[in-house]
């Protein structure tokens, strides 16, 4: 049996965040989506006592979810069939070797009607810094090697809800600035989030010493920023779905989630039709 190539080398990542662990988190999206995840849930009318969050950082999540079991979010996750009526997936999804499996399996640990909602970067995120460090090393080298994630779009995601068996399938986006002083300082944010470079296909072979130098100076001159700044783009992409139940309910108010990230954060949300595959 052949099997797919590894996306993400889950060594490096463990590395990647006990160093940010170490030396100092820098977890704002993370609290940033714990916020959004939790003013979602409140618009649900039902009472879970029996969550489970599923991540790599379990500090702002267990700050809503203080009663939640806490999963690693590894290949396979320590989940008992059945025994949660709600699951939190935070922030790590986009790591996943198999998204569909980890959907799955967070669907079978869900009591029927249970519900699962997942907070993940979308294939918007570092748009600039990946495309600045490909042009540097295309002139440095004549070659390309894969220095940043590639994550997944919207639609696409959507569409893993449903081949995972989620009932009442909903994804929406919302695109989010940040600015830094430099591309370093926005290179050091992403190692105090435990997000360096843990890609399986990545490069082993040192660095070009000018390579970081010459994309940071492609940065400043392609995505200026106010106050000599840089900007970086984050799309943060939320997945809601439920367990599938013969009494099943709707997970939100219509439209709620959708215009509160709307007029906070430009998100669009999309729909999915059950029609297409």
């Amino acid at each position: 049996m052949t099997h797919p190539p590894k996306l993400t080398d889950r060594a490096a990542l463990t590395r990647n965040r006990a160093r940010a662990t170490r030396q100092g988190l820098e977890l704002f999206l993370h609290e940033e989506c714990a916020t959004e995840v939790e003013e979602r849930l409140s618009e649900v009318n039902k009472r879970f006592t029996a969550p489970a969050v599923v991540t790599g950082f379990p500090g702002p999540w267990t700050k809503i979810l203080p009663t939640a079991r806490v999963i690693e979010d590894a290949d396979t996750l320590a989940l008992e069939p059945g025994a949660y009526d709600l699951i939190v997936h935070g922030l790590a999804l986009h790591w996943a070797n198999d998204p569909v499996g980890q959907l799955v399996q967070c669907r079978r640990a869900l009591k029927p009607d249970g519900l699962f909602l997942c907070a993940m970067f979308g294939g918007q995120t570092l748009a600039e810094l990946r495309a600045c460090l490909a042009e540097a090393e295309s002139r440095l080298t004549g070659g390309l090697s894969p220095r940043v994630l590639p994550m997944g779009e919207i639609r696409d995601l959507g569409g893993l809800l449903q081949r995972a068996g989620f009932a009442l399938p909903v994804a929406d986006a919302a695109k989010k600035t940040v600015t830094y002083a430099t591309a370093f300082h926005l290179i050091a944010d992403l190692r105090a989030m435990g997000e360096a470079n843990a890609l399986h296909s990545r490069s082993r072979r040192a660095t070009p010493r000018a390579l970081f130098p010459e994309a940071a100076r492609i940065y400043a001159e392609s995505y200026p920023a106010p106050d000599g700044r840089v900007a970086a783009t984050f799309e943060l992409i939320f997945l809601t779905g439920w367990a599938p139940d013969e009494h099943q309910q709707k997970p939100l108010r219509p439209g709620s989630a959708a215009q509160r990230l709307a007029d906070a954060l430009g998100a669009t949300e999309t729909p999915l039709d059950p029609r297409k595959d």
